[in-house]
């Protein structure tokens, strides 16, 4: 048997050597990611250090030059439009101003002995709070009849309609624990324990959560008339998000169900319930639609809606690779400068916010600064894929930003479009708090009727409305109305009129 060739054996342990540590080199970068998960900062700002890097980098070219001092330039402009502070905060009017006068001791003057004169006061705010004072609100019914014959019969009004009837509580105590809940975040048995050593009650989490169940249920039809205005809309942006779901199957583990939104920028937004993360969600709520719809990456937003249905992409979501490249590798110099490089995207879209510009004025303003700017990130990301490693965080941001490329192209063809998703990713926040907090939705039966919550509070928040008062105004009575009169009640309308 003939001796192997020592070449040949000297090129397999090269082979074998090199591969060993691009090995290494990508399990120590996926190491260093999990750890950044875990343990990192959440900030997603490059520190002056890494900044730094891009002075360093060798080989600049002049048109890279003339394109930093272009990004320079819209920054100055934004640096020097930013509002001045305001100083010492002034307490809103609309609060109930209780005054106190604390007169002086020394009413006589010391000169001369003669009492003096009030002439003027020196002022000074502080915000106060009444403790609440739970109280038993006794409703008393005439009941009338006649003594002159025995033919009339008993008279009585008609009780106000209620959103719990024959319920312990008052609608303001229901809507209370609804807003404590969902945009406070405290569980029910944090309420119920609050309740006990507040008023002295003891009240049930079995019988909160009915309260609960029953808002969400008669709020059903008004996210319906909302999600027909959705679709109405030319330009939506979706997102999802996990939420636990008790199945009572004697398992004791919770099923993974997800909340998808689905929501109008400066508008309403509507949260839907479903067991799965599969493309029937948002294909169901969608149905033959035909806008603008802007997602992440996630492949089930692909193949829905009409034929004429156009998906846009979400620089935000590109810039976050490079961002995750960023953290595994400090000086990684490449993915600084395209982190850069996607900050200078969304300064154009900060100057037109400073200079109130139109949609129209502020595509025009991204087409004179930054298209330019999203072909050099093309092309950068082309030759980073050929460089840098598959598996690495530079290599995957670099791949999802070309995969993506198309969608995210789009985003300068139409002018109500935004740069990112960032306003669903926003409204996502409440639940993942919530879900911290109140851990799970207990049967798959209240998912509806919790996303029919969420959506309201959300869109109240977006509006800038105030959900006690919307609730309160809208809650009783609702199971009476006919579904043309609930049109008209979703907070968006119910803002309108109350302008």
């Amino acid at each position: 048997m003939a001796a192997p060739d020592p070449k040949i054996h000297i090129a397999t342990l090269q082979r074998e050597l090199a591969w060993a540590h691009l090995k290494i080199q990508a399990l120590q970068a996926e190491l260093r990611q999990e750890r950044i998960l875990k343990y990192g900062p959440r900030s997603e700002t490059l520190s002056d250090l890494q900044l730094k890097l891009l002075d360093e980098e060798p080989g600049v070219s002049h048109q890279e030059v003339e394109a930093e001092a272009r990004r320079e330039h819209i920054a100055s402009i934004s640096q020097r439009q930013r509002k001045p502070h305001p100083g010492r905060q002034r307490l809103p009017e609309n609060l109930r101003r209780v005054e106190e006068v604390i007169p002086c001791a020394e009413q006589n003057c010391k000169a001369c002995g003669a009492e003096t004169t009030v002439i003027g006061y020196d002022e000074s705010e502080q915000l106060d709070v009444e403790p609440a004072r739970y109280f038993v609100r006794v409703t008393k019914r005439e009941k009338r009849a006649c003594r002159c014959c025995e033919q009339g019969a008993v008279a009585m009004p008609e009780l106000t309609p209620r959103i719990v009837d024959k319920g312990l509580a008052s609608d303001r105590v229901v809507i209370e624990t609804v807003v404590a809940k969902y945009c406070d975040h405290l569980p029910l048995y944090r309420q119920a324990a609050m309740l006990e050593r507040e008023a002295g009650l003891e009240i049930g989490r079995a019988t909160l959560d009915g309260w609960v169940m029953r808002v969400g249920e008669l709020l059903g039809p008004v996210v319906g008339a909302m999600r027909q205005d959705l679709l109405g809309a030319s330009y939506l942006q979706a997102d999802e998000t996990t939420v636990p779901v008790q199945m009572h199957d004697k398992r004791g583990a919770d099923h993974q169900a997800y909340l998808w939104q689905y929501g109008k920028p400066g508008g309403e937004t509507v949260f839907e319930f479903c067991l799965g993360r599969g493309r029937d969600g948002p294909k169901k709520f969608l149905g033959e639609w035909e806008g603008i719809l802007q997602t992440d990456g996630y492949q089930a937003y692909d193949n829905i809606g009409g034929p004429k249905l156009v998906h846009v992409g979400c620089w935000a979501h590109a810039r976050r690779k490079f961002v995750d490249a960023v953290k595994v590798n400090p000086q990684d110099a490449a993915a600084v400068k395209m982190v850069t490089r996607m900050d200078a995207l969304f300064l154009v879209d900060r100057e037109a916010r400073l200079q109130q510009l139109s949609v129209e004025e502020r595509l025009a303003l991204r087409c004179e600064h930054a298209e330019s700017w999203a072909e050099e990130i093309r092309q950068e990301c082309v030759a980073l894929s050929k460089v840098a490693l598959p598996k690495s965080a530079l290599g995957q941001a670099a791949v999802y930003t070309l995969n993506m490329w198309t969608k995210l192209r789009r985003c300068f063809d139409y002018a109500e479009v935004e740069l990112s998703n960032n306003l669903a990713e926003n409204s996502m926040r409440p639940v993942a708090l919530g879900r911290k907090n109140w851990l799970h939705v207990g049967s798959v039966q209240a998912g509806p009727k919790v996303a029919a919550i969420v959506s309201v509070v959300e869109s109240c928040r977006r509006l800038g409305v105030s959900v006690k008062e919307y609730l309160l105004d809208v809650l009783p009575g609702m199971n009476r109305r006919k579904l043309s009169e609930v049109a008209d009640l979703t907070p968006a309308r119910w803002a309108n009129t109350r302008d």
